[in-house]
């Protein structure tokens, strides 16, 4: 049958050579509208493309006026049958329609579909908004709140340890704990990404649970720096890495339009968790002890992971040839390398000040029970950076988005942070950083997804965070280091911050002209 209406028995292309076949043209009328008289010729034509069918349930006239040139999908977005028919999969109108609005440039050569802004991440294969992608949305948030909102505040630990258990050590050493949760983190995002593309989402999630909620609670008993460093550092970033990355890419692959929104949304639950965390493990800690307000925050993250592991669920495309992610495909795409090399620079100071703002506060000598609620407001910035710049960023674009957050990040660190002197001033300093840096954090994903295969998008998201884990394990105690040869002055540590997210910003912006060389181009 003919793929824009029920009068022609058969598709566009019905013969093995690739060519127009006339007499499908004279039994469907609409293809005589469609296609001009030049094309109407046994003209050889690319077997890879085809007209994609234009279905509407009301079934409208078609006109020349609404036909004229039609768009053109490449052949991975077509399954092939055992008769060797071509059938495309989850016929949904309004897919059609969102794919129709896309930025598709019609090429009949491989090269220049790679330069295009066309990818099969715009194939119409995006439920954009069933109720199972609003459920996985939920979940994902559930899932960041408890586990990448708790590691976001390492600084109320940091400021805990460096007065109590760990008081002898110096403040770059403590830092490492952090640092190597923040590395394992993200070095585990490689492999898990991998397993994702191939097992979904859920026997990772479940390994996360049981890993990051036995961290938490080995955690409470340590009383030796090597026992935090196995616990909080490696047990509690491996556990983070595999609730983070399987659900962000599910949520990825149930939306293409809103996609950055949906992120962003749930993004938002580390900054809740970031706000909810610091001012409940400072109160547990005054009234039942280090050990019991790490048993209890343990407990209350292990049963929001299991509400996350019951609804997160990914959409998964037909299984087409060629999907698998080989790595070296992925290190020579320019984009994607300077995407990475960018965010390795950002990766390097953007966590200082989580890291140090408390100890910052202390030094100030603002009140004890108004240093963690600094953090907290921190955080409580980055529930709006990570939604309202997502938003934007759809209609936007991602990386004119995500440029800007990585560059004001930095000049916040250099321009206000250095010269914050008051608790006020180090509050606004806190709200403004946690909006720029929560906007960063959660339109860089997005970003990696724009510039890959949907078949992909877990292996290249964990990859990026992979390439990034290295810089993030040096960032904490180089930034500790500083702070130490300056003899208590954060002088150096602040510098060392904003500049390399500045530079970083500036990186990313050539991976932005490497996808459109147009400056003001929406990318």
């Amino acid at each position: 049958m003919c793929c824009i209406c029920p009068f022609a028995p058969r598709f566009i292309f019905s013969n093995g050579t690739g060519c127009m076949d006339s007499p499908t043209i004279s039994l469907c009328p609409c293809l005589a509208l469609a296609f001009p008289a030049s094309i109407r010729t046994r003209r050889p034509i690319r077997r890879a493309l085809l007209f994609p069918p234009l279905l509407s349930s009301a079934r409208p006239a078609l006109t020349s006026a609404t036909l004229s040139f039609p768009q053109i999908i490449p052949m991975a977005d077509f399954e092939k049958g055992d008769d060797d028919t071509m059938s495309w999969q989850h016929c949904n109108p309004s897919d059609f329609r969102h794919s129709l609005d896309g930025t598709v440039k019609a090429t009949t050569t491989a090269s220049h579909l790679a330069s295009s802004s066309y990818h099969l991440n715009h194939s119409p294969q995006f439920p954009e908004g069933c109720a199972q992608g609003y459920l996985t949305v939920f979940g994902a948030f559930v899932a960041l709140f408890c586990t990448f909102g708790q590691m976001n505040t390492f600084g109320t630990f940091q400021a805990w340890y460096s007065q109590h258990q760990l008081s002898a050590l110096e403040p770059s050493t403590i830092a490492w704990i952090g640092s190597l949760q923040l590395w394992i983190f993200f070095f585990s995002g490689g492999p898990i990404g991998q397993v994702f593309d191939v097992y979904g989402p859920r026997w990772i999630m479940l390994a996360g649970t049981v890993i990051y909620v036995l961290g938490i609670m080995l955690t409470s008993i340590s009383t030796q720096y090597y026992q935090y460093l196995l616990a909080q550092g490696i047990l509690f970033g491996l556990g983070v890495g595999l609730m983070f990355y399987p659900s962000l890419s599910s949520v990825s692959t149930y939306f293409c339009k809103y996609r950055a929104t949906a992120l962003g949304v749930v993004a938002s639950g580390s900054s809740l968790g970031g706000v909810m965390y610091p001012v409940m493990l400072q109160r547990l800690f005054e009234r039942v002890g280090f050990a019991w307000g790490v048993r209890i925050s343990g407990l209350i993250s292990g049963a929001l992971c299991c509400v996350a592991l019951a609804t997160v669920t990914r959409y998964a495309p037909p299984k087409q040839r060629g999907a698998a992610c080989r790595v070296k495909d992925t290190l020579r795409d320019g984009r994607f390398m300077l995407l990475a090399a960018g965010s390795s620079l950002v990766a390097l100071g953007l966590f200082v000040p989580f890291f140090f703002i408390v100890d910052y506060a202390h030094d100030l000598h603002v009140p004890e029970n108004m240093t963690f609620p600094v953090l907290a407001v921190m955080n409580a910035g980055g529930v709006i950076g990570r939604i309202a710049p997502a938003y934007l960023s759809d209609t936007f674009g991602r990386f004119n988005l995500l440029i800007p957050a990585a560059f004001l990040s930095g000049a916040l660190s250099v321009f206000f942070w250095l010269f914050a002197r008051s608790l006020v001033s180090l509050m606004l300093f806190a709200a403004a950083y946690g909006f720029t840096s929560g906007a960063f954090i959660s339109v860089i994903t997005p970003c990696v997804a724009q510039i890959s295969d949907i078949r992909q998008i877990g292996s290249r998201i964990g990859l990026l965070y992979t390439i990034i884990s290295f810089p993030s394990l040096a960032g904490g105690p180089a930034a500790g280091a500083l702070l130490q040869a300056g003899k208590g002055s954060y002088t150096g540590t602040i510098l060392f911050s904003g500049i390399a997210v500045m530079l970083g910003s500036f990186v990313i912006l050539a991976a932005k002209l490497k996808i459109d060389s147009r400056i003001f181009a929406r990318v």
